[in-house]
């Protein structure tokens, strides 16, 4: 076979790739869409015993905001994981019908969020085509990164809500700038550890008896992790703090492949908890009401108690949608949604959102360990942690496995800033899943 002869051969062989991967997706689109619908059917009988009069309406938005991000995906990405838009698709709809459930004017803005970060997903494909590109703007996004995580400090912008200092107020608009920080500083991690990783992976620098990196190939990115850790304490924004420190150190490990690496990151971990523990008060009441919630049951320990028992009352399979007691948590819409989840539908329906979890953390380090580019591969896995740890971080805060810290769970809490920021992390890995597909192997290719 010549070589023009296995190029195009190559061309039909991803083609019909592509028409595969796009079938598969459609068809999981509408059984997710189904679940949605279905769902929310059932919520709105089992609370007014009626039919709502705005379910055409929205049964258009449910059907059409996936399928437009879907044409999207057949126009600028083909080839890419047919798995992460319905898996996206569902955990945001179900989130949209229990926040309609518990309060419609959130759910009118929810929506309206949800076509926005749509909107995002879709302008993210046709402007990133190769996510490479990225790489040589690494500094750039780490300055942007640091820019954003500080805005909420500046006077009259930032905004203090619920004693976290993480909003800011544009005119009539509110968001959480750190939603978009947290991708813009992976793709610095991942720009600057892909360049230095053969520098970092190996022992140059002596401290006594110890064998370490030398010390300036870690200056930028400690730099920028330190700031971004010290910032966010003052913040109050202790989950994100978390879990910027758990991505810096997963890449930093991934990257060099370095294990003594995850060991310190442990122990600086545990150190720095110890410490913000010590120092701060609000991390000793998140920790105090942890442990017992019981020594405040009608106030700081209100909220977990309560999540606590509607788990408890949702059983195996749930009260059912609608049934539950709505409003008896506070901020159920946002940190405390997955324990709605659980009193409705129970131990299946909370198994099954975790599941959706799962299955999108393995299809994103599939991509990463599938893709021959290490630059689009640790960016992968960076963006995969983001969305898999924070998901594990709030739903072990609510079950009491952890403190809780007040994040919120991607794509089904309430939230503009997050819903954004998450759908547009979701279309990079789509583009790195879509190059991943292009450049395989033909015999892996053609599987």
């Amino acid at each position: 076979m010549t070589i023009t002869e296995s190029a195009t051969h190559q061309q039909v062989v991803v083609k019909a790739l592509g028409r595969r991967r796009r079938t598969t997706e459609l068809g999981l689109l509408i059984l997710a869409v189904l679940v949605i619908c279905g769902t929310y059917a059932l919520a709105s009988l089992g609370k007014s015993a009626s039919l709502p009069a705005d379910i055409v309406p929205f049964l258009g938005v449910i059907v059409a905001l996936p399928i437009l991000a879907h044409l999207a995906n057949r126009k600028f990405a083909p080839t890419s994981d047919p798995l992460f838009l319905p898996l996206a698709a569902l955990l945001n709809g179900l989130g949209y019908v229990f926040i309609a459930r518990l309060d419609g004017d959130l759910a009118g803005l929810q929506a309206l969020w949800t076509a926005v970060g749509i909107f995002g997903y879709i302008a993210t494909l046709i402007v990133v085509r190769d996510v490479r590109f990225l790489q040589r703007y690494r500094y750039t996004f780490g300055l942007i990164g640091v820019l954003l995580l500080i805005m909420p400090l500046l006077p009259g912008v930032g905004r203090s809500i619920n004693g976290s200092r993480i909003w800011v107020s544009l005119g009539p608009i509110g968001f959480q700038p750190g939603e978009l920080a947290k991708i813009a500083l992976a793709i610095f991690f991942a720009g600057y550890l892909v360049d230095r990783r053969e520098l970092l992976g190996v022992a140059t620098f002596r401290i006594g008896r110890i064998n370490t990196p030398d010390p300036k190939y870690f200056a930028p990115i400690l730099v920028a992790v330190g700031f971004s850790l010290i910032v966010m304490v003052f913040e109050k924004d202790l989950g994100s703090a978390l879990l910027f420190f758990v991505l810096f150190i997963v890449m930093l490990w991934v990257a060099t492949g370095r294990g003594s690496y995850l060991a310190v990151g442990v122990l600086l971990f545990s150190a720095s908890s110890y410490a913000a523990w010590r120092m701060f008060s609000h991390v000793q009441t998140r920790v105090t009401i942890w442990i017992n919630p019981w020594s405040d049951p009608s106030g700081k320990g209100f909220q977990v108690i309560q999540g606590a028992y509607a788990l408890a009352w949702g059983g195996t399979t749930g009260t059912g949608p609608g049934l539950g007691i709505a409003g008896r948590i506070p901020a159920d819409e946002s940190d405390f949604i997955f324990a709605v989840i659980g009193e409705e539908l129970g131990l299946l329906g909370a198994t099954a959102v975790l599941c959706a979890f799962l299955l999108l953390a393995g299809s994103g380090l599939r991509v990463a360990q599938r893709s021959s580019d290490p630059f689009s591969s640790l960016l992968a896995v960076g963006l995969t942690t983001l969305i898999a740890f924070q998901a594990f971080i709030i739903i072990a805060g609510v079950i009491r496995l952890l403190p809780l810290t007040g994040v919120t769970l991607p794509f089904v809490s309430y939230g503009g800033s997050s819903l954004v920021a998450n759908y547009i992390l979701l279309a990079l890995l789509i583009r790195i899943s879509d190059q991943t597909a292009r450049k395989t192997p033909e015999p892996l290719v053609a599987r």
